[in-house]
């Protein structure tokens, strides 16, 4: 089970690793939001949901239930701020607001196959700001589809 103490015992542990030069590319650690992201995430079909994140995602995968000893194997690969594990119903993109899109393209076609899965998208207070998350949020609720965007503040933290 995931407690706000194993979020952020990992987060230190991967903040370590980092320091001691064992991962070779950047990182975006969480540092706050984890009661917030507990709650979100009994909200969460774990199995059946997607979930789409920007570069700072880790608790996002731990929560979705991806192994940890799998999500910190990722990170030492480089792939910390690029986490794409669809079998666990799980994309990330490091790229401002590309997210949004994917994320939208999920909703519509879980919206055409008639399916009950929903599609959780995580994106920071500034990504709100950005044209490309209007423009999926008004299409998306235009449209009807099962698109719950989450928007985050992690006050600058790095």
């Amino acid at each position: 089970m995931v407690t706000k103490e194993s979020l952020i015992k990992f987060e230190e542990d991967i903040g370590n690793l980092f320091n001691q030069k064992q991962i070779k590319s950047p990182i975006h650690l969480y540092n706050g939001n984890e009661d917030i992201m507990l709650e979100i995430f009994n909200l969460i079909d774990i199995k059946n949901d997607w979930v789409f994140c920007t570069w700072r995602n880790h608790y996002q995968a731990l929560c979705k239930g991806i192994p940890k000893e799998l999500l910190k194997n990722e990170i030492l690969k480089g792939k910390s701020m690029v986490m794409n594990l669809p079998e666990y119903k799980f994309v990330c993109s490091s790229i401002v607001g590309g997210v949004a899109s994917i994320a939208l393209g999920a909703a519509l076609a879980i919206k055409k196959k008639n399916l009950k899965s929903k599609v959780w998208c995580f994106i920071g207070d500034m990504t709100m700001e950005t044209g490309i998350f209007w423009e999926a949020y008004k299409y998306a609720k235009n449209f009807d589809l099962n698109l719950q965007f989450v928007i985050e503040d992690n006050n600058i933290s790095v």
